[in-house]
């Protein structure tokens, strides 16, 4: 688990953690319940978050009088699926796709 990340090197596998269960859950998610899935500390977490924020990969969406949840963007969705294949063919020697 890193304790920082760097402002334009995060760890990939981090980052596939977060859309990942996005993706999975398909519906926004409270911040700290993603947090916890996406197995980072808070603060580490909110590093990640600002930086898939900014990249547009995801969006912070809310309602008055309720928490402040995470939703998944096209964007995030099409950058989660070519996350996906290049593990899968450069680390786990396997393509998942045609």
């Amino acid at each position: 688990m890193p304790a920082a990340m760097p402002s334009e090197r995060p760890d990939l596998y981090v980052v596939a953690r977060i859309l990942e269960k996005l993706w999975r859950v398909g519906e926004p998610m409270v911040k700290t319940r993603l947090q916890i899935a996406a197995n980072v500390n808070y603060d580490v977490f909110s590093k990640y978050l600002s930086w898939l924020i900014s990249r547009k990969l995801v969006i912070l969406v809310g309602s008055q009088g309720s928490h402040e949840r995470v939703a998944i963007t096209e964007k995030g969705r099409a950058a989660y699926r070519r996350l996906v294949e290049w593990i899968d063919e450069f680390v786990r020697g396997q393509r998942s796709y045609q």
